[in-house]
């Protein structure tokens, strides 16, 4: 599924115009790589790290969304690993990936 769809569908905009504005200007990573190109595919498994309004949310894709439905239904497609408060994910490792 292309990446500006699965963002409506999923919610996190909600238009797919404001998904592929988001996109273009390198706001999106898919597993940890900048996501440059609107037609980028996305899969199960994937980990997204997108802006919200004043932080970033880290979230694994567990289910690809048939529709756009309401908020409930999904948030069922995919799995929070980090909202970036106090400790987060990407300030917890240096470089090499160790915690610090």
């Amino acid at each position: 599924m292309r990446l500006d769809l699965a963002m409506c569908r999923l919610r996190f905009v909600r238009t797919r115009s404001a998904a592929r504005r988001l996109i273009e200007e390198g706001h999106l990573r898919i597993n940890g790589v900048r996501v440059e190109r609107i037609s980028r595919d996305i899969a199960v498994g994937d980990v997204l790290t997108l802006p919200r309004e004043t932080s970033v949310i880290i979230v694994r894709i567990e289910a690809l969304p048939e529709r756009r439905g309401p908020p409930a239904e999904a948030r069922e497609c995919y799995t929070v690993l980090d909202r970036a408060g106090t400790d987060p994910l990407a300030a917890a490792q240096d470089s090499n990936g160790a915690q610090g």
